[in-house]
């Protein structure tokens, strides 16, 4: 009987090279001195070039629960009473600095005469990153603290602005678009009573909390807790129509309010993230952008230009941050929320599926978001070992 070489399925040559990639991006990141993230983009880009990493419907929800479990850790570094206990100059300064980039970024998306989806994704931020940041760096960080504060307002109106263009694309402005707002806001006050709530709750019976996540815990009832909170929000979220990573950056925010003092519980929960769910939907973005566009003409000058003014625009909004923390801070404030990777993603594939773009813009997002993230991080990274070597 003549032998024939075996045909290996492409869901197995799939889990093979995304458990290599997870497993090996640490050490090429090490080896060309590059951030993890970024690393992984640009590994997922390369083995879907090459025919590894193939379109799998499994592959696309697990990245995407990456994307979400990316915002239940940024919502964990929220600390709420730090927030609130920052001085009236910090979150001043905080809104000026949001209203200055989102002036900036607008004035010069018309000056180079974008298109209206590129100029609205200009002002998006998001703080999905500033987990990766945190966990490198160390929260304490006194730029990172400035960067989370002015981060979560920014968050906030840009999930917001996502979720009232997701709903006018497929509802348009009419009594629909009214209605899913009224969702929005119903759900964003139903979150803060159920919040003073159970702070008034646990303030009473501090008991309830050692019952929910017990000091000695033989069944991971804490990380039971997290992933219940995790699903339920995101649940919620799903029925109402909302954008589902609002109800994961909230869930995150819940655990760090009530339960920040387990630092055992965040390590858990990070690790899961950092270590599986997250590197997996970094390995996505890459593998969603093809290659061969970058022949196209256009593609990469495009990118280049839009992530140039989106870097710029931050910068000079930075200036009003000068005198809280020094300059230096101020800077790496700037690229720390130069980042929206998530929501830029989001708008622009919003925009294509509507045809509210064309397909070189959508290509000229996507490159756009992953130069971004390459430029700060290298940068932020250089910058802190610089102040290390002073030091």
């Amino acid at each position: 009987m003549k032998w024939q070489p075996t045909v290996i399925p492409s869901s197995i040559t799939l889990i093979l090279t995304l458990s290599l990639l997870i497993w090996g991006s640490p050490f090429v990141a090490k080896f060309v001195r590059i951030p993890i993230p970024p690393v992984e983009i640009m590994l997922g880009s390369l083995f879907a070039y090459m025919g590894f990493v193939t379109d799998n419907q499994y592959f696309d929800i697990i990245a995407e629960i990456g994307f979400l479990y990316l915002m239940f850790l940024a919502g964990m570094e929220v600390d709420l009473k730090q927030i609130t206990r920052s001085s009236k100059e910090v979150i001043q300064k905080s809104i000026l600095f949001i209203s200055l980039m989102a002036f900036f970024s607008i004035t010069l998306g018309m000056m180079f005469r974008l298109n209206a989806i590129t100029i609205i994704s200009m002002p998006l931020i998001s703080i999905g990153l500033l987990a990766s940041l945190s966990k490198t760096y160390g929260k304490e960080q006194s730029w990172l603290k400035l960067a989370f504060i002015a981060g979560i307002l920014g968050e906030v109106i840009s999930i917001a602005a996502l979720t009232i263009f997701d709903a006018a694309s497929s509802t348009g402005f009419s009594i629909a678009l009214i209605i899913k707002l009224g969702y929005l806001l119903l759900f964003i006050l139903t979150v803060y009573i159920i919040y003073r709530f159970l702070h008034l709750l646990f303030w009473w019976f501090p008991e309830i909390k050692s019952i929910l996540v017990p000091k000695i815990d033989t069944s991971d009832q804490d990380i039971r807790l997290a992933m219940a909170l995790f699903f339920i929000l995101i649940a919620v979220m799903y029925s109402l129509g909302l954008e589902l990573a609002l109800g994961a950056f909230i869930a995150g925010i819940a655990i760090s309010a009530f339960f920040h003092h387990e630092k055992k519980l965040e390590e858990k929960i990070s690790s899961i993230g950092f270590g599986f769910l997250v590197p997996l939907f970094f390995i996505h973005v890459g593998a969603s952008f093809d290659l061969q566009s970058l022949m196209v003409e256009g593609v990469i000058t495009g990118a280049l230009l839009i992530t140039t003014l989106m870097l710029l625009a931050r910068v000079l909004a930075a200036v009003v941050l000068k005198n809280i923390s020094g300059s230096r801070d101020a800077f790496l404030i700037a690229l720390s929320l130069s980042m929206p990777l998530t929501l830029l993603v989001a708008v622009a594939t919003i925009g294509y599926e509507t045809e509210w773009i064309d397909i070189l813009s959508y290509y000229q997002l996507i490159l756009a978001s992953i130069f971004e993230i390459i430029i700060s991080m290298t940068v932020i990274k250089i910058l802190n070992v610089k102040r290390e070597e002073k030091l």
